[in-house]
């Protein structure tokens, strides 16, 4: 599945990922491919996504401040989030934060 992560002044993320944890309102939840249409509110928190063994993944570098492009294999990716939202559709995930940082 294709993921987008936004915030109000930058793309933080874009690629294609395995699967995605989420700090849900109501508790964390997990989306993986073909998930079932979704929207939902975040709490702030831990967002840990898993990148797809092939492919291209595009990041924001907070060091270059600028968007970095990266081909590599499986790579576990943290980040925390103030709060947010998800809609989740036809595997295309868009995640839309306030504030996203410490991505690694």
């Amino acid at each position: 599945m294709n993921i987008s992560v936004l915030t109000p002044d930058r793309t933080i993320f874009t690629g294609n990922i395995t699967n995605v944890v989420l700090p849900g309102v109501e508790g964390s939840f997990q989306l993986l491919d073909n998930h079932a249409p979704l929207v939902s509110a975040l709490s702030g928190g831990k967002v840990t996504l898993q990148t797809t063994d092939k492919g291209k993944y595009r990041f924001y570098d907070e060091e270059a401040k600028a968007m970095s492009e990266v081909a590599t294999s499986s790579r576990f990716m943290t980040f925390t989030i103030d709060r947010g939202f998800v809609e989740v559709l036809n595997n295309e995930v868009n995640l839309l934060v306030q504030g996203a940082r410490n991505l690694r």
